[in-house]
């Protein structure tokens, strides 16, 4: 089997609302679609979501470089994830999102080969997974009040954005918990808003209202910082931005910095690194999450696919998708309440409208 084309188009799908995080305002999902087709006739369909502050690219960048990539990937056996995954990091440093779009397609390739879904072909078993839902910067009070409606369409786990103000984070969260009460699961995520010093402070503060775990909550390359602050809290030190690549995995590892490392297919390169990421975690005791950027259903297929597969995966941030609305990108699963569960089809179950 060959490789035979690369297709891809760029989406751009307004939000339901803009999303407020540290360190922006997001109003749009901005993704790539991709399509490799193949000698044999099996079409392998992926997704490369940039976010520049995150990923450093931008839509054009990825752009740019799946072009070139295309030159180079053509005629390569799609079934080769490894050598591929190998080439494309000798002829591009980073790009992690345009290499985990390309990474996925083979994924999806390789389950329409072998008829079995994604999650199978990865070693797993059960199609379901449990996700949290992301409750982005606003007014305490707003946050609240969505907090609750949240908790009212099954949601058991909310992860509440933070890093601005710590004052009005301690606010925001004193209220949620006030609105949803103890039996709900709440987890903090600072993008990177906070010194040492000031996290301390804010998690001695919200000491009384029960918070499963704090999310990069230093700048990605404080390493030591976190493992400073992961023995003077008591709650779960979570690292996202501070976590590409298989190399980064190790780094956490060798600096006790965390006790449980979020996953995201586009900064990590795709599925096969996650991968190496999650093995490297499991090895030194340490759990896993699959995360998002703001991508459809596409690569959020692809995420659960890993977190259904992988017992050392057991928690799940896979929400992109409830921002907006996408006719483009239909299939892949279906969800009630917070249990995604992923469709029994071939590969990814994904239909593109495009």
């Amino acid at each position: 089997m060959k490789i035979t084309d690369i297709q891809f188009e760029k989406v751009q799908i307004k939000l339901k609302a803009p999303i407020v995080v540290a360190f922006a305002t997001i109003e749009y999902s901005e993704t790539i679609l991709l399509k490799l087709s193949t000698d044999e006739g099996i079409i392998g369909y992926g997704e490369a979501a940039p976010f520049a502050p995150v990923t450093g690219e931008t839509l054009e960048s990825t752009l740019i470089i799946l072009e070139e990539m295309k030159k180079i990937l053509i005629g390569m056996n799609p079934l080769s994830v490894e050598k591929i995954h190998a080439i494309m990091d000798k002829a591009f440093y980073g790009n992690t999102a345009a290499k985990a779009g390309i990474g996925i397609a083979l994924y999806d390739i390789k389950g329409k080969l072998l008829g079995q879904p994604v999650y199978k072909v990865l070693g797993g078993d059960s199609p379901k997974v449990l996700t949290d839902i992301t409750l982005g910067i606003d007014t305490p009070e707003k946050m609240a009040a969505l907090a609750r409606e949240y908790v009212r369409e099954g949601y058991r786990i909310l992860k509440i954005k933070a890093g601005i103000s710590p004052e009005d984070d301690i606010e925001a969260i004193r209220q949620i918990r006030a609105s949803v009460g103890e039996a709900v699961r709440l987890r903090i995520d600072a993008n990177q808003g906070w010194t040492v010093n000031s996290a301390i402070r804010t998690m001695e503060a919200l000491a009384p209202y029960h918070i499963d775990a704090i999310e990069q909550p230093l700048p990605y390359w404080d390493i030591e910082g976190a493992a400073f602050l992961r023995k003077h809290i008591s709650n779960a030190m979570m690292l996202d931005e501070s976590l590409h690549s298989p190399k980064d995995a190790l780094h956490v590892v060798r600096s006790n910095a965390a006790d449980f490392m979020n996953i995201k297919l586009m900064k990590s390169s795709g599925l096969y690194p996650a991968l190496k990421i999650n093995a490297i975690a499991e090895s030194a005791g340490i759990n896993c999450m699959v995360g998002c950027m703001l991508e459809t259903k596409l690569a959020i297929t692809a995420g659960a696919s890993l977190a259904a597969a992988m017992e050392n995966i057991t928690e799940a941030d896979v929400d992109s998708f409830k921002f907006f609305n996408d006719t483009t990108v239909t299939g892949g699963f279906e969800i009630e309440g917070d249990i995604i569960t992923l469709y029994d089809k071939p590969g990814l179950g994904i239909e593109l409208n495009m």
